[in-house]
């Protein structure tokens, strides 16, 4: 019995030393102060959590947001079907535009419900700024604009982020429609391999 008991705790503590090891937190820009990006990993893969803001400026000498195409009905359509924009908007860490820049936002979006304030949105977050500079996480998918809390799927990415997947969480923190300028709050959790692949 005793040596029963003895076995039982052995594998107790081996399995919490196993999941304590897998979600060994990776140090990132998080543990010196920029709290825009957190990476943990558990087992072979890595799921990194971006939290930023995209400032979409849509009128002015320094707009990043541009209409390039409608259709027949856009101008009288109440959810001005059929306009597409194509945009490179500013991400900066905190909600000021001067703060910190840690990527871009490129991409186009289109209306693309006759009937709700709904965009179909194809977008890259270039990442421009800590260790993961120079890769991508693209994501796909319909944006109900008009929600307060909207969902978004990644389907992809490049550089540190190949073969990602994950999804975004993304509210609108500030609309000036005087200014025709909105700040928009990204949560966004990456899962991808932290595995290297050799062909």
């Amino acid at each position: 019995m005793k040596s029963h008991t003895t076995l039982v705790l052995l594998s107790i503590i081996s399995y919490l030393l196993i999941a304590t090891q897998a979600r060994k937190q990776i140090p990132t820009a998080a543990a010196a102060g920029k709290s825009w990006v957190r990476t943990i990993v558990r087992g072979s893969e890595n799921i990194t959590q971006l939290h930023f803001y995209v400032h979409d400026v849509r009128a002015g000498e320094n707009a990043t947001l541009y209409r390039v195409a409608n259709s027949s009905i856009t101008a009288t359509s109440p959810t001005s079907f059929g306009l597409v924009n194509v945009f490179d908007d500013l991400i900066t860490a905190e909600p000021d535009i001067n703060g910190e820049q840690v990527a871009r936002a490129q991409g186009t979006s289109t209306s693309a419900d006759l009937v709700n304030q709904a965009i179909a949105i194809s977008m890259n977050f270039y990442i421009t700024s800590g260790e993961f500079s120079g890769s991508t996480v693209s994501i796909a998918g319909r944006n109900p604009v008009t929600e307060a809390s909207r969902e978004l799927p990644v389907i992809g990415g490049t550089g540190a982020f190949r073969f990602a997947r994950g999804y975004a969480v993304t509210t609108t923190y500030l609309h000036d429609s005087e200014a025709n300028y909105s700040i928009l709050e990204y949560t966004v959790y990456v899962t991808y391999s932290n595995v290297a692949l050799c062909m």
